[in-house]
């Protein structure tokens, strides 16, 4: 059986995403409270597998994930895209003039800002996690509170659903990352159809050093499907550039490769891996 660890307690967003992504297969989850305790969990068993949210289409890149995943050595097996349904969950009995506050998560909040411009009687608090709102409701039997979570929270902590489907923006997706330490990464992905990978590298402070890097990316038909630059703490004004790549030939990519590491500096493969579909909104 595998064992994944996920951030957040169980019938957070990240469980949903990993059940889906090893559909048909038995998996054992593992919460850990921060994304940081997820990264340590797989330095401590590298027989674990991690889950993270990199991006999401609304709040954008997930930047701490960036550096913990290249600081972590571990490889990104695959990804997975879930479309984010937030739903108000309150304890079985109430109506929605019942509740007087709801807690969340900032981002599930900000997503779901028209519901809660509609029902202003609501207090809308933060909090840690989507489904820990749930099951502080649940273990405390709070009544007059709400929590914005996912269907499965609510189920799992026997809560009701009052509202379904409350986020403003129906194209809701985050994307999620596969995670293992190298070797179990290997094994792993022996045999896949790959066609996507993540990079990392930084280039020399000087004209053109990225459009020239862009270019060989061009020549071998290699796509760039997301750049994405951070500072390099300590460095003033010097960045690290996290790319995706989605590629047809497997050859001409690993050639590209070659041919644009003499431009750039501290270079790393984050993970070769199998592009996710989108699902229908």
């Amino acid at each position: 059986m595998k064992k994944v660890a996920i951030q957040g307690v169980s019938g957070a967003f990240h469980e949903i995403a990993a059940r889906e992504f090893f559909q048909g297969e038995e998996i054992d989850i593992l919460p850990c409270t921060t994304f940081k305790e997820l990264f340590q969990s797989l330095a401590d068993d590298d027989s674990l597998l991690g889950i993270v949210a990199i991006e999401n289409t609304i709040a954008g890149s997930l930047l701490q994930n960036h550096n913990l995943l290249r600081e972590s050595g571990c490889m990104i097996i695959g990804e997975h895209k879930l479309r984010i349904e937030h739903n108000l969950a309150v304890l079985p009995g109430q109506k929605i003039e019942d509740i007087d506050e709801v807690y969340s998560h900032p981002i599930a909040l900000m997503q779901c800002e028209d519901f809660l411009d509609g029902h202003r009687h609501i207090k809308a608090i933060e909090s840690e996690d989507t489904a820990l709102s749930a099951k502080d409701i649940a273990d405390n039997k709070l009544t007059r509170r709400g929590a914005i979570c996912s269907a499965l929270a609510a189920e799992k902590y026997g809560l009701e659903i009052i509202a379904k489907g409350i986020e403003t923006n129906k194209r809701n997706f985050t994307r999620f990352l596969i995670i293992a330490e190298p070797k179990l990464a290997e094994e792993l992905t022996n045999g896949v159809e790959l066609n996507k990978s993540s990079l990392v590298f930084t280039l020399p402070h000087e004209e053109g050093s990225l459009a020239k890097v862009l270019s060989i990316l061009s020549f071998y038909h290699v796509n760039l499907t997301k750049i994405q630059s951070l500072p390099i703490i300590g460095e003033e004004w010097k960045y690290q550039f996290y790319i995706n790549l989605t590629f047809n030939d497997y050859t001409r990519y690993r050639q590209s490769l070659e041919a644009i590491i003499p431009l750039t500096k501290d270079f790393q493969i984050l993970g070769e891996y199998k592009e996710a579909p989108t699902p229908v909104a």
